[in-house]
């Protein structure tokens, strides 16, 4: 039998897979045989600093010996159970989620990704308001379901729109302002108006819901205004809609703390949805952060949702592992310090490089935004971009490319040195663009 390589792998790959948001003849995809950590290595032996933690989610690097290991032991002793049954791993993982989550979350429900938890938090909204319109973010993305894609803002949705009662906005993005902003302060008061106007024209009384992202990630890494999370709270409260918290891609200590909405003082939503992060992606698992409330309601009245594998027993043991591997090695406060040495770095790329627009982020979550005409912020083509990401690969970094932009988001055990490496390949690439 022939050893593997690198064009086998892929070969057998494209003639059996049918891959997700592609064109299938078009497809050139990488193929990796293991990582450790922050690297990953292909099967011809090439390293790859990989910054991109692949969809923002190997939190804890890859193949992190105590989640493997935890993974193995419940393997061991119970591989799968129906979700009916009482399932002591499914116990510990909520416990260990409440131990990092906010205050004022009583319960958790098990899916089996970040999308279900969409479904599944609109699901909670709409019985317990009454109410069925859901309103969410133009720059967004939720997942590829019913509801989700439908609460989606990005152009992805536009062949999946079956679900109904979903009412978009814009959300505050000062680079590329929708309220003809200058300042911040101006752009968050805008925009907290345009959300009021939505809502005012839709009737509140119709309204189930309002969903963000803690900070929208794939549409572009916007960290929102001082005082627009908390607008948009006051704003659920006048009008008793519930507020959903999305943290699937930043929850998890991406931002330097266990939730991004913990940067938001004062804020505390009606539902959190998670995935990714909460177990770095070891197996596909996700949930709903259940409010009191919320809770309680459900106390006493049939919840009409379920997944055959809900707190599967292989999941719940890797989310305890993740977790406990976090709390141990200090992951988010590496992620909080780490992420001030990069963000000095990226803005120091600002400076030398006249085609980043913008650079803007959090802790270890952050976005370069690349454009070719810089007073008239002219996005980079996707010719340019798939450059970019030639080069990067080609200088041994694996990116994450959006649109018109590197988002860089590196595994919360990322090293100063590989900072200090991979801002050298986005110096050496930007050079060679430029």
């Amino acid at each position: 039998m022939s050893a593997d390589t690198n064009q086998s792998i892929i070969q057998s790959d494209i003639h059996h897979v049918f891959h997700s948001w592609s064109v299938q003849n078009q497809l050139n995809p990488l193929a990796f045989k293991t990582g450790k950590g922050c690297v990953l290595i292909d099967y011809d032996g090439k390293e790859y600093l990989d910054f991109s933690s692949q969809l923002v989610n190997t939190n804890v690097g890859h193949q992190h010996p105590k989640v493997i290991e935890g993974i193995i032991q419940q393997a061991q002793e119970l591989c799968t159970i129906s979700p009916a049954h009482a399932n002591k791993a499914r116990g510990l993982a909520a416990q260990k989620i409440l131990e990092v989550a906010p205050k004022g979350f009583k319960k958790i429900f098990f899916t089996n990704a970040g999308a279900d938890a969409i479904e599944n938090a609109i699901r909670m909204a709409r019985l317990f308001t009454g109410r069925r319109k859901v309103l969410s973010a133009y720059r967004s993305y939720h997942g590829n379901t019913g509801a989700a894609i439908s609460a989606t803002g990005d152009t992805r949705r536009f062949n999946n729109e079956y679900a109904q009662d979903h009412v978009h906005f814009f959300g505050p993005y000062l680079y590329r302002s929708e309220f003809w902003s200058s300042t911040e302060q101006e752009e968050c008061e805008r925009a907290l108006h345009h959300l009021r106007r939505i809502v005012e024209c839709e009737n509140p009384a119709n309204i189930a819901c309002i969903l963000l992202e803690s900070i929208p990630g794939t549409a572009g890494v916007f960290v929102p205004p001082k005082g627009y999370v908390q607008g948009v709270r006051q704003l659920c409260d006048e009008f008793g809609i519930m507020l959903i918290l999305d943290e699937v891609m930043v929850g998890f200590g991406r931002t330097g703390k266990w939730f991004a909405q913990e940067h938001y003082e004062g804020v505390t939503p009606d539902l959190i949805t998670f995935a990714k992060g909460v177990n770095s992606g070891y197996i596909p698992v996700g949930g709903v952060i259940i409010s009191d409330a919320i809770s309680q309601y459900f106390d006493d009245k049939y919840f009409p949702g379920g997944l055959t594998y809900s707190g599967h027993p292989l999941a719940m043991a890797s989310i305890v592992a993740n977790i406990t591997a976090m709390q141990e090695e200090k992951m988010v406060e590496n992620a909080e310090k780490m992420g001030e040495i990069l963000a000095i770095g990226l803005k120091k790329l600002v400076q030398k490089h006249a085609i980043i627009g913008e650079v803007r982020g959090i802790g270890l979550f952050w976005a370069i935004e690349l454009v070719s005409n810089p007073e008239q912020k002219t996005k980079f083509t996707l010719a340019e971009m798939n450059k970019v990401k030639q080069l990067c690969l080609d200088n041994g970094l694996l990116p994450f490319i959006a649109e018109n932009r590197i988002h860089v988001a590196p595994p919360l055990i990322v090293t100063e040195a590989q900072i200090h490496q991979a801002l050298a390949i986005y110096d050496t690439v930007l050079s060679q663009m430029a």
